[in-house]
């Protein structure tokens, strides 16, 4: 009793606090491994070098039903299957992962053979620029690599493929990058839109891709895609099959925050805007869109009304419309950024910080309405993305991706982790409690 009213004290002293940590962890991995067809097929993967374990580094996930969706960006050749789940049925703490929705569409359809030397300092910043090696698929249901995905009201996954493969390698664009859709009670392939490449620039680097939906009318669809390396936004239409880019001053990235120590690893990265969040519906039935720079610790927002108007949003007119929203205060550069509609609250990492935190949308966003739910320089090191799903439930994948890029990895250690929690606890004694 005693300790916990001191820890109460504590907890009231600063802004940020949190008194136990709250995320369980769910799975853990050393090295990732996949459920192969057969013994055979791993092996001769193996022996080829399209299976190199050290190489297949987590990055996003995302929850449906039993399947909690894991993906695996082809950072560097070897990665076995860039778009996986687990059923969560499992008792395993180290599950080995399932291609999504086959193995077929998660095989290149060229050759990319490890590279024999490292790349020399590492990160995407220090990549050669890709070889063009534009390929026809097979079947449109083909993912080359994505870092994001998200399910959205109507049960369809949505991926963006960067069609990247070997980026710190020797980099090859097999396919542009796409907007991959699937309907998950069929898993089948819905509809692939090339993303058009008037769109992009020479520094473009797509990563993340965030749904604004309701599930009365999935025709009225947009995606949101954010271009980190060259500052835009892709805004698509599903009912028009058609995009657009926007570009903002917020969209870039703050020159006093691209210094990041995550791990033990020291490095400056320069990206811009790259967390979305879509915000509540209002009476009005708008929605606001929050977004930040990953080299930032700003948060803006913008009314999905104003995206959503090709003719405004790409005009001089729509500069005033973007808003600034608050500042997360120092270290606080986060990677991801996702709103809870049960309890109104915006749950983002922090990746300077080793943590999880939250901020309720009703609240000035400001140092004093920021709660911190969980830090840990252990389990929570580079928390990379997160999720909340239909029952309360917030899951955190945490990678080490600072070590993977810039050193290497410990394949003794436990490298990898899947976190979760019931929201409501989460935040149970922070600012961004009702």
């Amino acid at each position: 009793m005693k300790a916990h009213f001191f820890a109460t004290l504590l907890c009231m002293s600063i802004v940020f606090c949190t008194i136990e940590a709250k995320l369980e962890e769910k799975f853990s991995w050393k090295q990732l491994e996949f459920e192969w067809p057969s013994e055979e097929a791993e092996k001769e993967a193996t022996s080829k070098g399209q299976y190199v374990p050290e190489n297949n580094l987590p990055l996003g996930l995302e929850r449906w039903n039993n399947k909690l969706f894991v993906t695996v960006p082809r950072w560097k050749a070897g990665v076995a299957a860039t778009l996986n789940y687990i059923d969560l049925n499992t008792d395993q703490k180290s599950p080995k992962l399932r291609p999504y929705p086959s193995w077929e569409t998660n095989t290149l359809p060229i050759e990319v053979a490890p590279q024999d030397a490292k790349t020399p300092s590492g990160g995407r910043l220090d990549a050669d620029k890709p070889q063009s090696t534009e390929t026809e698929l097979k079947d449109n249901a083909t993912i080359i690599s994505t870092f994001r995905i998200q399910v959205d009201a109507c049960d369809r996954l949505w991926v963006l493929d960067t069609g990247l493969a070997d980026i710190l390698g020797n980099p090859k664009q097999i396919t542009p990058n796409s907007i991959v859709i699937f309907d998950l009670k069929k898993d089948k392939l819905v509809r692939r839109f090339n993303i058009p490449k008037d769109q992009t620039k020479d520094d473009s680097f797509f990563a993340n891709i965030v749904i604004d939906s309701e599930r009365n009318e999935c025709d009225d669809a947009y995606a949101y895609v954010p271009d980190l390396g060259a500052y835009g936004l892709i805004v698509y239409s599903f009912r028009d099959d058609r995009s657009y880019r926007v570009k903002h001053n917020f969209f870039h990235f703050d020159p006093l925050q691209g210094d990041f120590n995550v791990g033990g690893v020291n490095f400056q990265w320069t990206d811009g805007v790259f967390g979305l969040a879509v915000g509540p519906l209002k009476a009005d039935h708008t929605k606001d869109i929050y977004f930040h720079a990953l080299a930032s610790t700003k948060e803006f927002k913008v009314s999905n009304r104003v995206l959503q108007n090709e003719t405004h949003v790409t005009s001089p007119a729509a500069y005033y419309d973007f808003k600034f929203v608050g500042d997360r205060g120092m270290n606080g550069q986060s990677t991801t950024e996702v709103y809870d509609k049960d309890t109104d609250v915006i749950f983002y990492t922090q990746v300077n910080k080793d943590a999880i935190a939250c901020w309720n949308v009703k609240r000035p966003y400001d140092l004093e309405s920021q709660g911190l739910i969980d830090s840990d320089s252990h389990t929570l090191v580079f928390p990379n993305d997160m999720k909340v799903d239909n029952e309360g439930n917030v899951w955190v994948l945490s990678d080490k991706m600072p070590t993977y890029l810039y050193k290497e990895l410990d394949p003794s250690a436990v490298n990898y982790r899947i976190l979760s929690g019931n929201n409501r606890d989460l935040i149970k004694g922070t600012p961004c409690e009702n």
